[in-house]
Parts: C-alpha cells; structure tokens; sequence
C-alpha cells in the first residue's frame, strides 16, 4: 500500500512538472510570430465547435495553473502518508543563503535562479514584442504623431505587458489553502515577499505604460478627448486610469512606513484589489484577462473557502497574562485536528474589530494535546493591547461573572513537512517575539517517547531587550530545568541588550518573572471547537468543480449572447468588448456561488456540537531554588547589555557537532537574521571542501512572525 502511494505521488509530480513546463512555454512563445499565426489558426477552428473562443482560451492560458493547484493538493496529501526520514538534508545547498543584502534580504541559490530566469523573460518577451512592433511601424494620421513619437508609444504600450506578466503570478503567492507554493515547500508567510516583489514590479510597470501613453497624448493634443473615453470595442482607456490609480494607492499605502505604522490604512486600502482587477478586465480586455485569472480565480476560491472555514466562531477556554504584557490564548480544537510545529493561525476577535485578522504561531504540539490549542501574543499596537485590556477587564470581575470572549479562527497553516525536526543538532535563534515558533518545536520534541525521530542536542539563542521578556520561555521552564525528557539536551544562550544586571542568572529570572495571571472561563461562548481547513483532497474537488462550474456557464454564456461560427466575427464587431467583459465576470460570480454551497455542505457534515471536556497538560509547578536543580541551571548562559556574536556562537557550536546535520532556524527581526545568514554562510563556505563525515553540514531556515 505504501509503495503504490509513493508510486501515485511520483507521477502526480512528473503531471505536475509537465503542465508547468506547457503553461511556461505558452508564455516564452506568445511573443512570437509563429505562435501568433497559429493561434489565430487555433481561434479560427474552435469557433466552428460547442467550446468557442473563450473555451479554448480559458483552457490553453488559465487551466494550467489551476490544474497545478488541484493536483499539487493531492501530492501534498499523498506525500503526508509516506514521509520518510532522510539522514542528511539534501536541499541545504539552495536553502543556505547566498546573498544577505538589507534592499532584498536573504537570497538562497534556487531563489536567485528564479528571479534571474523571471527577468530573462520579462527582456525576451519586450524585446520580441518591441521588434516586432517596429518593423510593423505605420504612421498614425489620427494621432499626427512623428516617427519617433510612435515608437515612443509602441515603447509605453508594450511596457503593459512586462506588468501582465507580473500580475500573472502576483496573488499565487498569498494563496494559503490553496497554495501552489506549498507543493515546493514554501509556506504563506514566507512568500509574501515575491508578493511585495512582483507587486513593486506590476506598479513599475503599468505607471511607465500609463504615464507614457498620456505624454504622447499631452504631445499629439488628444489627451482631453482620449482620456475620458469609454470605447465600445478595443482598450477602454478610462477604465486603464481607474485601474492605475488605485494600485497606486495599494501601493503607496503597502509600504512599511504606513503597513507598520496605520496598519489600519493599508489592510481595508487593500480591500481595492477587487476595483482593481474589475477595471483592469475593462481596459486589457477577455483576452488578456485570461492570461492572470488563475491567480485570481484560485485567490477568490481560497478566500471564500476560508470565509467559510472560520465560521461559525468558537471561544477561549482560558487565557495566561505575562509580567512583559504578553497574552497565552488557549483555544479548544477537534482532536482529529493535526498540525506540525511552526504553524500559524489567523484570528479575529469582534469585541476589538469585525475586520481585522492577525496571524499568531502555535506555541502547543497537536500530539501532546489533543483538545487544546495555545498561542502567545506579545501586546506591541493598538489590536494586541486591545486583547491585553479585554483579558484584563475579564480578570477583574468575579468568577461567576467571567464571560467566553468570542474568536473567529483561520487554519492551521503549516510547513508541508517537519523535515527540520529530524536533524541530528538544531540550532535556534529567536529575537523578543520570535520565540513563538520555537516554542512549538520544542513542545514537539518535549512529547517525544524516544530520540529516533528528533535531534539530540538543541541550542536555543534567545535576544530580548528586556529581562521581563523572559517570561516568554514559562511553556518550556520545566525543559530548562531538564525534567522534560531524558532523550532531548537543551541549552539556552540568553541575551539581555537593553539591561545590565550583574549576577543574574537563570535561577534568578525564573524567580522573578515565573509568576502569571490565569483566566478560567466559565461559559462558553460557542459550541464549535476548530476543526481547521477541509482536506487538501476535499479542497481539490472543489477547486476542480469550480473550474468545471466557470467553464459551462462561461461558454453557454457566450453562445448565447455571442454565437459562434459564421458570423462570430460580425457578432463580436457588434457586441462592445465590455458586454464580453460582464459576461466573464458573471459565469466566475455564479461559479463561485455553486462552491460556495458545495464547501458549505462539506462544513455541514463537520461540525460537531460540543465543545470536549478540556484537558490538557498542565505546566508542572517548579522550585528554582531548589538544590536539585542547581547543576541544570549552571548549564545555561545569561548576558546582560550586549548582542550576540554569533560567528563565535557558530564556531563554538560546530566544535561539539562534528559529522552532525545542523538545522540552523531563525526568527526575528530581520537585522537577525541577516546577522544569523552571514554567520552561517561563513561557516558554510569554511566546511563545505572539509572531509566528509568529520565537518558539520549546516542547513540555514529563516521563519516569520510579522507579515
């Protein structure tokens, strides 16, 4: 049975592999002149047939990708049966990084490559586009523009595609149920930054394409007369403008010194991306719609699924306040609910808002607790110091009084695999808020029954500003103590960079900071525990249904209102290009409609009601200050008003890990880990000419806790 789910999951990889390279190919031959006759050849004889021209273009450039989505979901849930456990990671040559630049961050090889292969054919397809163009050059006695006026604005009008062309991969990205990306292992909160990336490019793109256009125009004396004109047939030049300027605004109000500053502002401007999309159907036209719609379909297909999946709302079943301002969420979940380290979950709270969601790691392990689900928020803005004064108000009423505080729950989304757990040696280094993911390793590790499956030596390095912060590490206090297990040695590296106490220690600080504030609730606000997504298997047969949903109403659509055959051509010069756009727009809102009952349906046939009795494993309660513990606490360092070297932290660490696979995470602020990656890139290039089996093999992960 193994064997032939291995076998099932090769060839939907090899599938997968193949649809890639065909919907890749479309793209590198469009720009030519051979594809452009045979495909008018192509249009010509798929008008003759019950699919008709919109058919054959959602299946030839929208399909593809959507096809990828559906099958990458069933390899990853193929691929979750059969893992295996490999002794050395054979990815650490494109994971470590190879460049560490504070303008683009940590760049591994494969990313690189990537990027360089994008950019190629950003200049092939311009420069095929462009040729071609000039050797087709006419004057135009509308315009009365000169030669080089018209090649300026053949110049201005191809730079529309390079931002096509960005626009087409921009939401992949961002998917998180449906995520393409995860079939090669990159996680939601990892790749938002090719989001940021190709989203920066599109903007680039089209203001070039938009700004240019109007200067010709301003230089021909038509700018007052094309610039509000909503033509029947061909580009609707207004709807161009409309889509122009609220990207811009997207954009302007996504940059980090808004994003960070009025989070506010860019999360509901954001909310544009619907107007946006709308008017850029308008201006490009069905055609080139369909060149980004598997971004968009998938991306609306994804929301709607999570709409779905975080309704109805569950509530707290207790909740831990911190000295440092910090909240410890304790969720109630299905038991069959399952998770690997480092997920997160995205949480809405309407006591603080309607609105806004937030992601937060899991601090709990699923196989330790089966009813429970925990997460620390560190309380640093407006929303979190909300939840901090919310808990707070609750704490101060009696017990009988204290209500369930109701909360809307997205996910888990997790890394498609736990390979990072298998390594001989991990090294952890964690920055204030960073911690929180490791918290979940460790807790995994702490519910281990042997060391046959995780590492036997984990080094965790801690920066906090400020002591108090250390009250962060309250979930794996009994690790540090080493009552946790006898298979696992933890050591902790603590620095302090804002404080200098001479003499403080380890015992000192849990005797400080060991101290909380607990909620019990009482009454429950909800009788739904979460129960999480819908399978990747469910989530492809709906994807797949939808597909099929948008693909007849699509054609019957179009048949209906534009028949095909003989007179298509006279139908279409009739029909204003923007009727064809409603058209699309309709068959994708009903196709989504018929989804949105079969995922209801499916939930349906989830729910539960009743919330389990709660129980979970209790921290134990400790005594640092007794003589048994004096020996364990020794082993851990604390630095008080300084950073960490962490080249000398590297080469301190290779010494005791000779011939060991080194997992090396980090999560923090990004000046960390660019500290961390250069560090490690160092010690990479030292090692990697060193004797087999003698020199440790270090393998570099960068985490996110911000998004």
């Amino acid at each position: 049975m193994a064997s032939s789910t291995a076998l099932l999951a090769v060839i939907l990889r090899l599938l997968i592999i193949f649809i890639c390279t065909g919907w890749v190919s479309v793209w590198l031959l469009k720009p030519t002149q051979i594809w452009t006759t045979k495909w008018k050849h192509a249009e010509d004889s798929a008008n003759n047939t019950i699919f008709g021209y919109y058919g054959l273009n959602f299946a030839v450039n929208s399909f593809p990708i959507i096809a990828i989505a559906i099958l990458g979901l069933l390899f990853l849930d193929l691929k979750a049966g059969y893992q295996r456990r490999s002794a050395k990671s054979p990815s650490n040559v494109f994971s470590n990084p190879v460049v560490v630049n504070s303008m683009v961050g940590i760049l591994s090889s494969i990313e690189i490559l990537v990027a360089f292969f994008f950019m190629a054919f950003l200049v092939w397809t311009y420069y095929a586009r462009i040729s071609n163009d000039f050797k087709k050059l006419m004057a135009d006695k509308s315009l009365k523009l000169n030669i080089w006026q018209l090649k300026y604005l053949r110049v201005a009008t191809r730079f529309g595609l390079l931002a096509e062309a960005s626009m087409a991969l921009l939401l992949l990205p961002i998917l998180r149920g449906l995520a393409v990306f995860r079939i090669i292992g990159i996680q939601f909160e990892a790749s938002v930054r090719y989001h940021t990336w190709l989203g920066t490019a599109m903007i680039l793109f089209a203001t070039i394409h938009g700004a240019s256009t109007l200067l010709v125009w301003g230089m021909s004396h038509h700018i007052q007369h094309e610039i509000w004109e909503w033509q029947k047939t061909g580009r609707v030049y207004l709807a161009g403008e409309i889509a122009l300027v609220v990207g811009l605004v997207i954009w302007v109000t996504s940059l980090p010194q808004i994003r960070r500053r009025k989070f506010e502002i860019f999360y509901y401007t954001h909310h544009l991306y619907a107007v946006f999309l709308v008017f850029f159907l308008f201006h490009a036209g069905d055609k080139h719609f369909y060149m980004v719609f598997p971004g968009i379909f998938l991306f609306s297909l994804d929301k709607l699924l999570r709409v779905i999946q975080s309704s109805p709302k569950t509530c707290m079943v207790s909740a831990r306040i911190f000295p440092c301002k910090a909240v410890e969420l304790i969720l109630p979940k299905d038991p069959m609910l399952k998770y690997n380290p480092t997920s997160v979950i995205i949480l809405k709270i309407p006591t603080i808002s309607h609105l806004q969601w937030h992601s937060f790691s899991i601090i709990s392990s699923s196989k330790a607790d089966d009813h429970i689900m925990s997460l620390i928020i560190k309380c640093e803005g407006w929303w979190t110091n909300s939840l901090y004064d919310l808990i707070n108000a609750e704490l101060d009423k009696g017990a009988d009084k204290r209500k369930g505080i109701p909360v809307a729950i997205e996910g888990p989304y997790g890394p498609a695999s736990v390979d990072f757990l298998r390594y001989d040696t991990l090294l952890l280094v964690a920055g204030g808020s960073g911690i929180t993911p490791f918290l979940s390793i460790l807790a995994e590790v702490d519910s281990a029954t042997s060391k046959s499956r995780f590492p036997s030596r984990i080094q965790l390095v801690y920066v906090i500003k400020k002591a108090q912060d250390f009250c962060l590490l309250h979930s794996i206090s009994h690790m540090l103590l080493n009552q946790s297990t006898e298979y696992i040695h933890l050591n902790l590296k603590l620095f302090v960079t804002q404080e200098t106490q001479a003499g403080m220690g380890i015992r000192e600080l849990l005797n400080k900071f060991h101290k909380i504030r607990t909620l019990q609730v009482n009454s429950l606000c909800s009788n739904y525990a979460a129960y999480g997504p819908e399978s990747p298997t469910w989530m492809a047969v709906i994807a797949g249904f939808c597909s099929i949903i948008f693909f007849i109403f699509v054609i019957c659509f179009n048949h209906i209102i534009i028949p095909s055959g003989k007179h298509s051509k006279l139908s279409k010069e009739k029909t204003p290009s923007w009727i064809v756009d409603l058209l699309l727009i309709a068959a994708f809102v009903l196709a989504l409609s018929c989804s949105t009952l079969m995922a209801i349906f499916l939930r349906w046939r989830r729910l539960k009601k009743g919330i389990p009795s709660i129980s979970h494993r209790e921290i134990k309660p400790i005594d640092p200050s007794s003589e048994e513990f004096r020996n364990a606490l020794e082993e851990h360092e604390v630095h008080f008003g300084g950073r960490p070297n962490f080249k000398d932290i590297f080469g301190k660490f290779q010494n005791g890990s000779r011939g060991s696979n080194i997992g090396v995470l980090v999560c923090g602020p990004e000046s960390m880990k660019e500290s961390v990656a250069s560090a490690c890139q160092q010690e990479f290039e030292c090692f990697k000419f060193g004797a087999k089996g003698t020199e440790p093999c270090f393998t570099f992960h960068a985490l996110n806790f911000t998004l």
